[in-house]
Protein backbone atom coordinates (compact mmCIF):
# COMPACT_ATOMS: atom_id res chain seq x y z
CA UNK A 1 0.00 0.00 0.00
CA UNK A 2 1.38 3.39 -0.88
CA UNK A 3 0.60 6.31 1.30
CA UNK A 4 -0.01 9.27 -1.38
CA UNK A 5 0.87 12.40 1.48
CA UNK A 6 2.96 14.42 0.39
CA UNK A 7 3.69 15.26 3.60
CA UNK A 8 4.23 13.26 6.75
CA UNK A 9 1.96 13.65 8.87
CA UNK A 10 2.90 13.33 13.13
CA UNK A 11 0.20 12.97 16.36
CA UNK A 12 0.96 16.23 18.39
CA UNK A 13 -1.25 18.03 20.23
CA UNK A 14 -0.66 22.12 19.24
CA UNK A 15 -3.03 25.25 19.98
CA UNK A 16 -5.19 26.00 17.37
CA UNK A 17 -7.66 28.28 16.49
CA UNK A 18 -10.37 28.19 13.90
CA UNK A 19 -12.15 31.05 12.53
CA UNK A 20 -14.98 32.37 10.09
CA UNK A 21 -17.02 35.40 10.28
CA UNK A 22 -19.25 33.60 12.64
CA UNK A 23 -17.44 31.59 14.97
CA UNK A 24 -13.95 30.68 16.69
CA UNK A 25 -13.14 27.64 17.72
CA UNK A 26 -9.72 27.26 20.28
CA UNK A 27 -8.95 23.61 20.02
CA UNK A 28 -5.81 21.13 19.52
CA UNK A 29 -4.10 19.37 16.64
CA UNK A 30 -4.47 15.55 16.94
CA UNK A 31 -2.31 14.86 14.25
CA UNK A 32 -0.71 17.36 11.87
CA UNK A 33 1.15 17.70 8.61
CA UNK A 34 2.77 20.23 5.62
CA UNK A 35 -0.77 19.84 4.16
CA UNK A 36 -3.28 19.74 7.00
CA UNK A 37 -4.67 19.16 9.98
CA UNK A 38 -6.89 17.06 12.14
CA UNK A 39 -8.41 18.21 15.03
CA UNK A 40 -11.49 17.88 17.34
CA UNK A 41 -14.14 21.01 17.36
CA UNK A 42 -17.35 21.52 19.29
CA UNK A 43 -19.68 22.38 16.61
CA UNK A 44 -20.24 20.72 12.64
CA UNK A 45 -17.92 21.80 10.16
CA UNK A 46 -19.37 21.06 7.06
CA UNK A 47 -17.18 19.79 4.07
CA UNK A 48 -16.03 22.73 1.87
CA UNK A 49 -16.15 25.29 4.84
CA UNK A 50 -13.54 27.91 4.48
CA UNK A 51 -11.71 28.72 7.48
CA UNK A 52 -9.14 30.94 8.87
CA UNK A 53 -6.24 29.15 10.58
CA UNK A 54 -3.79 29.94 13.72
CA UNK A 55 -1.44 27.48 14.89
CA UNK A 56 1.33 27.80 17.45
CA UNK A 57 4.31 26.23 17.46
CA UNK A 58 6.80 25.60 20.21
CA UNK A 59 10.39 26.23 18.82
CA UNK A 60 13.72 25.72 21.47
CA UNK A 61 16.58 28.49 20.69
CA UNK A 62 19.91 29.08 22.00
CA UNK A 63 20.77 25.24 21.44
CA UNK A 64 17.50 24.06 22.96
CA UNK A 65 17.53 26.10 26.28
CA UNK A 66 15.13 29.01 25.54
CA UNK A 67 11.57 28.31 23.98
CA UNK A 68 9.72 30.37 21.85
CA UNK A 69 6.52 30.01 20.21
CA UNK A 70 5.95 30.64 16.56
CA UNK A 71 2.65 31.70 15.00
CA UNK A 72 1.59 30.61 11.36
CA UNK A 73 -1.49 32.24 10.04
CA UNK A 74 -3.00 30.11 7.25
CA UNK A 75 -6.60 29.44 5.70
CA UNK A 76 -7.89 26.26 4.82
CA UNK A 77 -11.01 24.18 3.65
CA UNK A 78 -12.95 21.78 5.40
CA UNK A 79 -12.29 18.26 3.91
CA UNK A 80 -13.54 15.92 6.12
CA UNK A 81 -16.09 15.69 9.49
CA UNK A 82 -16.84 12.57 11.80
CA UNK A 83 -19.65 12.81 14.41
CA UNK A 84 -18.07 11.89 17.83
CA UNK A 85 -20.09 10.84 21.03
CA UNK A 86 -18.28 10.71 24.11
CA UNK A 87 -19.79 10.91 27.31
CA UNK A 88 -22.86 11.90 26.17
CA UNK A 89 -21.47 14.71 24.60
CA UNK A 90 -21.46 15.53 21.34
CA UNK A 91 -18.18 16.25 19.08
CA UNK A 92 -16.81 16.61 15.67
CA UNK A 93 -13.43 15.49 14.52
CA UNK A 94 -12.41 17.58 11.24
CA UNK A 95 -9.55 17.26 8.58
CA UNK A 96 -8.21 20.64 6.97
CA UNK A 97 -6.66 21.06 3.80
CA UNK A 98 -4.19 24.06 4.51
CA UNK A 99 -5.44 25.80 1.02
CA UNK A 100 -3.37 28.82 1.36
CA UNK A 101 -0.53 29.06 3.44
CA UNK A 102 3.05 31.02 2.65
CA UNK A 103 5.64 28.62 1.46
CA UNK A 104 8.38 29.97 5.11
CA UNK A 105 5.15 28.58 7.35
CA UNK A 106 4.91 25.81 5.18
CA UNK A 107 8.90 25.24 6.04
CA UNK A 108 8.63 25.75 9.45
CA UNK A 109 6.03 23.52 10.08
CA UNK A 110 7.17 20.43 8.02
CA UNK A 111 11.17 21.19 9.92
CA UNK A 112 8.47 21.10 13.46
CA UNK A 113 6.86 17.81 12.07
CA UNK A 114 10.45 16.18 10.57
CA UNK A 115 11.82 16.93 14.29
CA UNK A 116 9.07 14.78 16.10
CA UNK A 117 9.22 11.90 13.82
CA UNK A 118 10.49 8.70 15.28
CA UNK A 119 12.71 6.43 13.23
CA UNK A 120 10.49 3.85 12.45
CA UNK A 121 7.62 6.24 10.81
CA UNK A 122 10.76 6.94 8.32
CA UNK A 123 10.46 3.28 6.78
CA UNK A 124 8.21 2.73 3.77
CA UNK A 125 5.23 1.03 4.41
CA UNK A 126 6.06 -1.31 1.44
CA UNK A 127 9.41 -1.94 3.13
CA UNK A 128 7.47 -3.61 6.02
CA UNK A 129 6.33 -6.90 4.72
Amino acid sequence: MNDKRQYPRVEKSLSLKLSDIEFDIVTETKNISGSGVYCAVNKPLEPMTKLNIIILIPLKKNGGRAKTVKKIQCQGVVVRQESMHDNGKNSYHVGIYFSDIKEHDRKNLVAYINSHIKAPELISPSTNA
